[in-house]
């Protein structure tokens, strides 16, 4: 961004230069210098945004066709030079015409733009030293977790993910050697800075490739367009079908991994009724509606590893909040002052803060070496804090950390309008609890959602 701002204001004094005044002499020289570092500028941009966001091919057009046209212009310059180097060194006053005053008013307006930018990175600048300072706090915490008593081989699906990130990150500084799965292999190399190694698809995998344990959190994301027949089944494919490769691939494979950990929701639960108060664990019936028969669904894909001799245990996340995922959004209208209720506002809401599912998970692995039996038990998990409050309760405790007021209802009607079965992820709720990980031994490092908040808005 500081970049773009640097070039735009170089623009801008060159075509507001180029329009108000003739430039002869040792002016043309310094005009060309001028140019010269502007080409600098751009081929460092280029390199700069390649490696930070691997442009797609349009914009890769996009800035070959500008480079283009710029040389054109400078060449244009650089055949006028001769004529103006014998002229007697002096900016000369031009008359105004069609052309300088439209150069001129694309000087104003590229150097606004340049301002805008400026401003823009100061911002993002300052945003990221308060990131870097919750980064550190986080790093400290997750550089804490051992997965495995030693160096292990694992494969994480949905590593460039909100959860995944993390993760990977996490499991690369407890030295653990790490494969992804990405559908864009190339971004996940950079993301990690080539600290892991990083295939597109299972077939990818060879039969001999060793691993121990493969963490499978890939899924489309849930909340989005209505859920068509078509929808449903872009879903079941991201969910399921990954699934299906990743136990085709240990059907066949010379060793086989000791432990699969494969994510589901509590949507397996699907949803209660407004005075219904009971706790849903691990052993709770699911419902047959589509949220619940997809993590059905998804949760018996997994399962099929057992028959390999692997350990399986299936995580039924909560709402998982972190500085990415739903969080801002639902925060957006609570820092606006627009929060209050979503429908009735009963609806329970069973949620998680995001190092404690990477802390769930390290736990997991752990417990799963042990000699004990029981403690080796396959099954799911249901990853949620131990309370668990309504939405509206949610947005009260949101909104006094913010310091904002929370009175503002959202009525149901226009969401089941528009979002059709999907409301129901946002209107209705489940009470769910963390039965198991807490008989197990785990502590959750933030309980209650005062401690969450106040860690990830601080």
């Amino acid at each position: 961004m500081s970049i773009h701002s640097v070039r735009a204001l170089i623009y801008s004094l060159l075509f507001i230069g180029l329009a108000g005044w003739l430039w002869h002499g040792l002016w043309a020289l310094l005009l060309l210098l001028i140019f010269a570092l502007e080409i600098v500028l751009t081929l460092w941009d280029f390199v700069i945004e390649d490696r930070s966001r691997l442009l797609p091919a349009s914009e890769r057009i996009t800035h070959t066709v500008l480079a283009i046209n710029g040389g054109a212009f400078i060449m244009l310059l650089i055949l006028n030079v001769p004529v103006w180097m014998v002229q007697t060194s002096m900016l000369q006053a031009q008359d105004w015409s069609g052309l300088t005053i439209f150069l001129a008013l694309c000087g104003v307006g590229v150097g606004l733009s340049g301002i805008r930018d400026a401003l823009a990175a100061q911002r993002l600048y300052q945003q990221e030293d308060r990131n870097n300072d919750q980064t550190n706090e986080a790093t400290s915490m997750l550089n804490t977790l051992h997965f495995n008593h030693q160096s292990a081989s694992v494969l994480v699906t949905g590593a460039t993910g909100f959860i995944g990130q993390q993760l990977v990150r996490a499991l690369i500084a407890d030295g653990q050697r790490v494969t992804v799965l990405s559908r864009n292999p190339k971004q996940a190399a950079w993301l990690f800075d080539a600290k892991v190694s990083c295939i597109g698809s299972m077939g990818e995998l060879p039969d001999a490739y060793p691993l121990d344990v493969i963490i499978n959190l890939a899924g489309a994301r849930i909340l989005g367009w209505r859920w068509s027949e078509k929808r449903k089944a872009e879903l079941r494919l991201s969910r399921v079908a990954l699934t299906d490769s990743i136990v085709a691939w240990i059907a066949r494979a010379n060793q086989k991994p000791r432990l699969l950990l494969s994510a589901s929701a509590i949507g397996y639960y699907g949803i209660q009724e407004p005075d219904d108060q009971r706790e849903l664990a691990e052993d709770s019936p699911p419902q047959p509606i589509f949220m619940s028969q997809l993590c059905q669904e998804w949760e018996a894909a997994a399962q099929a590893a057992q028959q390999y001799g692997v350990h399986v245990k299936c995580m039924r996340f909560g709402l998982v909040l972190g500085q990415q995922g739903a969080l801002p959004m639902m925060l957006l209208p609570i820092k606006l002052g627009l929060g209050g209720a979503l429908g009735r506002g009963s609806q329970c809401l069973s949620w998680i803060h995001v190092d404690d599912v990477v802390r769930g998970i390290a736990h997991l692995c752990a417990i799963d070496q042990q000699a004990d039996v029981e403690s080796r038990q396959d099954g799911a998990y249901n990853f949620c804090a131990p309370e668990s409050l309504t939405q509206k309760q949610f947005s009260q405790t949101a909104a006094r950390i913010l310091g904002r007021p929370c009175f503002m209802p959202t009525p149901a009607w226009p969401m089941r309008l528009a979002l059709g079965e999907q409301a129901d992820l946002l209107l209705e709720g489940q009470r769910v609890i963390p039965r198991r990980l807490q008989a197990q031994g785990f502590r959750f490092a933030y309980p209650d959602l005062e401690s969450a908040l106040k860690n990830l808005l601080k």
